[in-house]
């Protein structure tokens, strides 16, 4: 299939720049794979469109505050995203300004600096070169981090400063986040809140966790006109024995698999068997789902609305039909409904 089959305007008016006040007061479009049938909803309704024996999977990963505001010697502006370590003490990252040299040193404040090592090839399958860097800091790259770095928020949310980003740092995480690791929030679960998980617990609905570290494999523009030709890059996941136990029970009772966002998704999909059950265990993956795949192990999808041609479209249509997606998305925008990671979510059944 082509990349261009996955295009849609997609107005600047209709990226949500700010989270909402009340994170649960998003809308909710609900989507009905059997019918096609469309209904708007508010998100804070969830606990009555689900069954009591339902299951939602959520990824309790934590976003760490992976983008640094600096200035060079020359007094010029950097900023530099990390997307994941490559090894012991040694980190890559995306540079916006200009482009550093091997050697080149930043002083971060507080006595912290980092320092470019070399550059990488960014996307050698789209022969894309250069664009990636390998860095080192002088001190514990977590520690500096959290005392120095902002939220690593998505390129089209708009911040120009660190002032800017201090609303994120609360904003920019589920309520689920415990682990570490993340460079980019599973936004899916922004919109929970703990009066929607009381609602739920008391329905009879419940809740297990899994970890999918989100890194740049996630969000990584898709540079090839053939998605096939699409390689993701890795992210570490980990499911508990305890959440396989209970997902594997509760879809054994009838009870439906509800995946809370893309990464619970490709997760699960990792770690099930044929006949759906799902196998505790953590390692990395790269599994691309686009149209064609065989879904085994969820029977519905929460999920906010993605950007035109981007890995997560491609997976949701997967799972809804593209031309299903595309009258969801269509009816979305026409509504006024908010786009991306701040935004609006949709619920496929």
């Amino acid at each position: 299939m082509l990349v261009s089959e996955f295009d849609y305007h997609l107005p600047k008016s209709a990226i949500a720049q700010r989270p909402l006040k009340n994170r649960d007061q998003s809308r909710l479009l609900l989507v009905e794979r059997k019918t096609g049938k469309l209904t708007d909803k508010k998100f804070r309704e969830i606990s009555r469109i689900l069954r009591c024996g339902d299951i939602l999977v959520v990824n309790n990963s934590r976003v760490i505050p992976a983008r640094i505001l600096a200035r060079r010697n020359t007094g010029a502006r950097i900023e530099i995203t990390l997307i994941g370590k490559s090894q012991e003490g040694v980190w890559q990252g995306l540079v916006k300004g200009k482009k550093p040299k091997p050697g080149e040193r930043v002083e971060l404040g507080e006595g912290a600096f980092l320092s470019f090592i070399k550059e990488l090839d960014l996307s050698p399958e789209a022969k894309w070169s250069g664009g990636l860097w390998e860095l080192s800091f002088n001190r514990d790259c977590l520690d500096v981090l959290e005392k120095l770095g902002v939220a690593p928020l998505p390129p089209y949310i708009k911040r120009f400063s660190a002032e800017e980003y201090a609303e994120d740092r609360n904003r920019y995480q589920t309520i689920f986040a415990k682990e570490p690791g993340a460079v980019a929030a599973p936004t899916a679960g922004l919109h929970f809140t703990q009066r929607v998980l009381e609602d739920l617990k008391e329905k009879g609905i419940e809740i297990a966790e899994i970890t999918l570290e989100v890194g740049y494999g996630t969000f990584s523009p898709v540079r090839v006109e053939r998605i096939e030709d699409h390689r993701m890059y890795k992210e570490r996941y980990y499911v508990p024995a305890d959440s396989a136990q209970r997902i594997n029970e509760a879809r054994r009772r009838g009870g439906r698999v509800v995946a809370v966002g893309t990464t619970v998704v490709r997760t699960l999909e990792v770690v099930s068997y044929e006949s759906g059950e799902i196998r505790a265990g953590e390692g990395e993956t790269d599994l691309f789902i686009y149209p064609g795949y065989k879904f085994k192990a969820i029977d519905a999808l929460l999920t906010n609305f993605h950007l035109p041609r981007s890995t997560l479209l491609m997976l949701v249509s997967a799972f809804v039909g593209l031309d299903l997606i595309k009258k969801a998305y269509g009816y979305a925008l026409t509504n006024g409904y908010r786009f991306l990671s701040y935004g609006d979510c949709m619920l496929i059944i």
